[in-house]
């Protein structure tokens, strides 16, 4: 490391440190939430409101709102954020439909000065901040790890998530990646499940008559369980499913590791990412120097990790990681 990389970090540090530059007790921060419809995103926005409530209740900020679109619809999530301008809310953390078709919204809220962090589903728009995994590692990671399980190759059935948004289109990129790299794979069959376990039972249960012998399912998360019902309904032999840290699936998981020794491996984006970018906003408020991409470890469950990962998941949700403050500035402070 360079001397002058060193006292940046120290100084970051020191930064980050130093308590409130500002006071935000008597700011108000608002979730925009383009979609609700499955176990992630419920227990995204109850992390949202168990974190958001307590800073309130503390005195931290001043509100904590979220709001959640009735449609998966770019339109409809704009409208909400120009509504969430004229209510006079000092930050925005955005879940977006679309990387590109919201930054119209998000630079008018900037041009008045609304901070604006985007999670998960992120804009590229210039001003917002965004807070992601590398989902593209993400798909990536899973054809490598089918290509330790089954080195002979096979084919493929890719589930993908809802059409349009960013996550989607970089876990599939990075599938596609995977897939150029281990030749001994070829995708098959590709539907999309919206991540949802019911949607995935149906698109799968809709394409697995036309497919050959499938050896493994490649995922975007909240459809592990529905595929692996699809294949059993079909009366096909299950293949290898990576999954999605759902509690549902990772119950099956185990349930089908005591009864035949099934083995796979599950990783997501941890729904808790919403208390990062709420810290991440709050930060920004309170005047820390924050870049503009922050990157998180997506979390992952193994073989080994199972039964504690199952022991600490509430029934029907997901596995996740809750961060505190402290947590927001050393990503910061990382990053810088």
């Amino acid at each position: 490391m360079t001397k002058s990389k060193m006292l940046l970090g120290a100084a970051g540090l020191a930064m980050l440190a130093g308590g409130a530059f500002a006071d935000t007790s008597g700011k108000r921060i608002a979730l925009s939430n383009n979609y609700a419809g499955n176990s992630w995103r419920q227990a995204m926005l109850q992390t949202f409101k168990e974190v958001g409530g307590k800073a309130v209740e503390e005195g931290v900020v001043a509100a904590a709102d979220a709001y959640t679109t009735s449609e998966n619809q770019a339109t409809e999530q704009a409208a909400q954020i120009q509504n969430m301008i004229l209510q006079g809310y000092d930050a925005i953390i955005l879940n977006a439909a679309s990387p590109t078709a919201l930054n119209g919204a998000v630079e008018e809220a900037c041009n008045a000065g609304v901070t604006v962090v985007s999670f998960d589903g992120i804009v590229t728009a210039p001003c917002a901040w965004r807070i992601a995994v590398d989902f593209k590692a993400m798909g990536k990671e899973q054809v490598e790890y089918l290509a330790t399980r089954l080195p002979e190759g096979g084919n493929l059935l890719e589930i993908r998530g809802l059409a349009g948004v960013f996550v989607d289109d970089e876990i599939h990129a990075g599938i596609e990646e995977g897939v150029a790299e281990n030749s001994q794979f070829k995708i098959v069959g590709s539907v999309h499940g919206d991540w949802a376990q019911d949607v995935a039972q149906k698109a799968v249960a809709g394409v697995l008559p036309s497919l050959p012998d499938v050896v493994g399912v490649v995922t975007q998360g909240g459809d592990g369980y529905g595929a692996a019902q699809a294949f059993k309904a079909a009366g096909r032999d299950t293949p290898l499913i990576v999954l999605g840290n759902r509690q549902d699936e990772m119950q099956w998981w185990a349930d089908q590791r005591d009864a035949n020794g099934y083995e796979t491996l599950s990783l997501s984006i941890a729904p808790g990412v919403a208390s990062l970018a709420f810290w991440v906003a709050q930060q920004i408020l309170d005047g820390a120097e924050v870049p503009k991409d922050l990157t998180v470890p997506f979390l992952k469950v193994t073989q080994d990790t199972l039964d504690e990962a199952l022991e600490t998941t509430p029934e029907g949700s997901v596995a996740n990681t809750v961060y505190t403050l402290d947590d927001a500035k050393a990503v910061i402070s990382g990053a810088m």
